[in-house]
């Protein structure tokens, strides 16, 4: 017989960072799984896009812009979502941005505050919002997407990868206490993926062929690789799963 536990009908699902890479295929899936997918991301035209393509192929989407660096954004999506749906099943934290590739030391404040605003104080208060949603319904999902840099610091990724290390102890932090609300909170911490928001890692071959060598499947990952485990983490498979940080790296922090 057939399994049921990753089926997502009747679900509202708001996926950030949606209009391209990791996020876009994540709210795809999300969508074949029968959940109505909110795509979100800064660009109302991008967000579109991917929330036509679902519709598309026979799903349930909707596109609506949101910068979660700007708080303001932050109260619209989730007024919109109460006014329209009335719940929010799940939240998926993927919305990230890297703004500075180089040595730590020369890390200027612009740099730390835009990473800091986004990849911090975006989930933080994203989760905040999305979590009395869901406290007032009993329960539901949220995902955050880390990094396998949250573990080992990234070549001139210094402040990115300390944000992504605060991204894995908010997502305990929020487990330990949302549990007793019905609320799961686990976390997804990809390795090499083949994305433009990773473009400066492809893009300079010392550092490539570093990281594939440390790789023991030997290659990098598709987006589509990493929706797996996101759709594990808010489907009914997952039900006593949390406060987890679930590493997708092909092996390279082994």
């Amino acid at each position: 017989m057939p399994t049921h536990l990753f089926d997502l009908s009747g679900k509202i699902a708001l996926v950030t960072g949606a209009s391209r890479g990791i996020g876009e295929e994540i709210a795809k899936l999300l969508a074949e799984q029968g959940a109505h997918v909110i795509v979100s991301s800064r660009k109302i035209d991008d967000c579109q896009a991917v929330a036509d393509a679902i519709t598309a192929a026979g799903n349930s989407a909707e596109a609506f812009a949101c910068h979660v660096g700007n708080m303001e954004d932050i109260t619209a999506i989730f007024a919109h979502i109460a006014s329209t749906h009335g719940k929010l099943d799940i939240l998926v934290n993927n919305a990230a941005t890297n703004p500075y590739f180089g040595h730590i030391l020369d890390t200027d404040l612009g740099a730390y505050n835009k990473t800091v605003d986004v990849n911090i104080r975006g989930y933080f208060f994203m989760s905040i919002e999305a979590g009395k949603m869901m406290r007032e319904q009993g329960g539901g999902s949220i995902v955050n997407t880390a990094s396998v840099n949250a573990l080992q610091p990234g070549p001139m990724q210094g402040i990115y990868s300390i944000s992504k290390a605060a991204v894995v102890n908010m997502t305990k932090s929020f487990a330990k206490e949302c549990g007793p609300l019905g609320i799961r909170v686990n976390a997804l911490l990809p390795g090499l993926t083949k994305t433009k928001f990773a473009g400066a890692l492809f893009s300079n071959d010392d550092i490539y062929q570093a990281a594939i060598q440390g790789i023991p499947l030997g290659r990098h990952a598709e987006p589509r690789e990493m929706a797996g485990t996101v759709l594990y983490l808010v489907s009914d498979a997952s039900s006593y799963t949390n406060g987890e940080c679930i590493v997708v790296d092909g092996g390279l922090t082994i």
